[in-house]
């Protein structure tokens, strides 16, 4: 297979492991270039269709694992959750969605799956997510969430 190298931009690169990752879901394949002989890392996994997402003023977009990440990562920042932990719980929203077997998901609903897995993970990344995606307008909103979570 022709893998462009990240690094030099060469076609040929050489496949020198190959594993099936803990999920079972995907594989990593690590590669070699024949030009620059720098190794890199590449992940192969199912190509599926995931609903169109709704937004809340009736726009459709595709759905983008890249914001997925983006936006629970910034929930995330500096707080003690690896990558790995990151990517399980963005494996399991996606499995939600799948699961669902809808052609459109309502952003809202989207959003709550994220609160959800952002709640198993850590308390305060759920509450950052859940103060901005709520829009929060007062204190007492606030209060009323960290004493959710603390019950």
């Amino acid at each position: 297979m022709r893998m462009k190298c990240p690094f030099c931009g060469h076609l040929e690169t050489q496949v020198i492991d190959t594993r099936v990752c803990d999920d079972a879901e995907s594989i990593r394949r690590r590669r070699q270039c024949g030009a620059c002989e720098k190794r890199f890392t590449t992940y192969e996994r199912p190509d599926v269709s995931f609903p169109s997402i709704v937004k809340k003023d009736g726009h459709r977009t595709d759905y983008q694992r890249s914001k997925l990440l983006g936006s629970m990562s910034l929930a995330l920042r500096k707080r003690p959750v690896s990558t790995v932990q990151l990517d399980a719980a963005v494996e399991q929203i996606e499995e939600q969605l799948l699961g669902m077997g809808l052609r459109e998901v309502a952003s809202s609903r989207l959003g709550e799956l994220v609160m959800l897995e952002l709640k198993k993970l850590d308390k305060i990344a759920y509450i950052r997510f859940a103060s901005v995606y709520r829009s929060f307008e007062d204190i007492d909103e606030f209060k009323t969430l960290v004493d959710e979570v603390r019950r």
